[in-house]
């Protein structure tokens, strides 16, 4: 049996041309360098000559160059080998991360598994009352228990004038007061605290929260006699303070049918040892509305 011999692979080769042009142009280019050279070394050592001091300064510089060189490629090896150690840093961080996230994850989800398998109906309060047996009629006045002192609310001094108003309020609506709304701040015209006594009288306060050394003056009342009943239309008619009030105020109080509490009596109120603003004042509100509106 006769096996063929195996083809020889055809190469195409590649045939250079001579170039005319490009040859001699290289050969200009050549003698220039040469002729550059030639120049540079021909200056060289005829400052040489003329200064031979320099050939040491060229051997400095030239082993200055060298050290340079050297110094500059360890510089390089130690930068790069400073940021292979901070890649590899970044890479275990980055690792340890994802690490504890997992574990973090993992945690979160056997803890609701466990949460989940502990919540059984068992556990649940089927005896709390449904909506239908929810006593929802409002207590009346006898029902209030007005003994029971207003926590956080006894150190009226160290409330700011916003929150005495609030204190204020918080006790109207203890002692059986419905509708307590706070409207003092600018354009209140005098009111502080709107609510509707147990009886059903409007009562309109005015706050004053004053250190002991300021007293209440009948210019404060004014004011007040003048809005309260033509404005605010109340029954009841009360300004509270902290501290107490000047003669003459009282004296205008008296006349127009406004109520002062004082400090004292706002103590008195507040743990219950005292009466109600409104449990003195008359059914049918101030007695002389036309003086109050003339006060102010």
């Amino acid at each position: 049996m006769t096996v063929p011999a195996p083809r020889t692979a055809f190469v195409k080769r590649r045939r250079y041309r001579f170039d005319l042009r490009s040859t001699a142009l290289f050969f200009v280019f050549l003698a220039v360098v040469v002729c550059v050279l030639g120049l540079a070394a021909r200056v060289a050592a005829g400052a040489l000559e003329r200064r031979p001091a320099w050939v040491f300064v060229l051997v400095l510089l030239g082993v200055a160059g060298c050290l340079g060189l050297r110094r500059r490629w360890r510089v390089a090896g130690v930068a790069r080998r400073a940021a292979a150690a901070l890649d590899e840093a970044a890479r275990e961080a980055a690792e340890q991360l994802e690490a504890s996230a997992v574990a973090r994850r993992r945690s979160a989800v056997e803890a609701v598994a466990v949460a989940h398998d502990a919540l059984t109906p068992k556990e649940f309060d089927y005896a709390a009352p449904a909506p239908d047996d929810v006593d929802y009629a409002a207590p009346t006045p006898e029902d209030v228990d007005y003994a029971a002192p207003a926590p956080e609310m006894f150190d009226y001094a160290a409330l700011t004038p916003e929150e005495f108003e609030e204190a204020i309020a918080a006790l109207c609506e203890r002692d059986g007061c419905s509708g307590v709304e706070v409207v003092g701040g600018a354009g209140d015209l005098g009111a502080d605290v709107l609510a509707v006594t147990p009886d059903g009288r409007r009562i309109v306060v005015q706050c004053k929260r004053y250190d002991e050394s300021h007293r209440v003056g009948s210019q404060d009342l004014q004011r007040f006699g003048g809005t309260c009943f033509t404005v605010h239309e109340a029954d009841v008619a009360v300004l509270v303070s902290t501290s107490d009030f000047t003669a003459p105020a009282l004296e205008y109080a008296e006349q127009c049918g406004i109520l002062c509490v004082n400090g004292e009596a706002l103590e008195a109120w507040t743990d219950g040892s005292g009466p109600r603003p409104w449990d003195g004042a008359p059914e049918a509100g101030a007695p002389d509305r036309e003086a109050a509106g003339a006060g102010f």
